[in-house]
């Protein structure tokens, strides 16, 4: 099994080779489950499935805790179904820590909080960079970053400040959602 890491954590990937559909759906009842351990209902919880889960698309999930809307989205991995495992593994990690008090409620609002039109603002903060969409490397990404930074950067000659700042925040947004 190859190990990817996300939010500093290192999880097992899995390849699926068959049923897409029908595993996406277990993934899906797995992160209803594991937030449900919070003592949420499934009207707390929106998780959107891909009609074609062999497509590669960002899965993602969105919840309410303690007043607060919480998401996580994952697209690192080229299949839907398995980003959707990923999703599930990352949100059943961060609630097993808080059931076990490791972690507080605190930092667990903290590492999921979200504004509730985060996709929107990611594809902004795509644009920003001039990148398509979708774009999901982080190669690409971080390319894209660095070379705008350099342009912009308010030291270099032309420089601006608010467009650099700009950047950075773009920057960041991808990345929360990619690492």
């Amino acid at each position: 099994m190859v190990k990817i890491k996300v939010k500093g954590h290192e999880i097992e990937a899995i390849a699926v080779k068959d049923s897409f559909n029908r595993r996406s759906v277990q993934f899906q009842n797995k992160i209803i489950q594991s937030i449900c351990k919070l003592g949420l209902t499934v009207d707390d919880i929106d998780i959107d499935l891909e009609k074609n889960a062999l497509k590669k698309a960002p899965a993602s999930v969105s919840w309410y805790f303690d007043g607060q809307h919480l998401h996580y989205s994952n697209n690192s991995m080229n299949k839907f179904v398995e980003n959707m495992y990923v999703v599930f593994k990352v949100v059943d990690l961060y609630i097993n820590l808080l059931i076990e008090k490791k972690i507080t409620e605190q930092d667990f609002i903290n590492e999921f909080s979200e504004e509730k039109d985060v996709s929107k603002q990611r594809k902004e903060a795509r644009k920003t960079l001039g990148l398509d969409p979708e774009e999901s490397d982080m190669k690409v990404i971080d390319k894209a970053y660095k070379d705008l930074a350099k342009v912009h950067h308010p030291d270099a000659e032309g420089g601006d400040t608010e467009k650099f700042k700009e950047i950075n925040r773009a920057h960041k947004m991808i990345k929360r959602e990619l690492m």
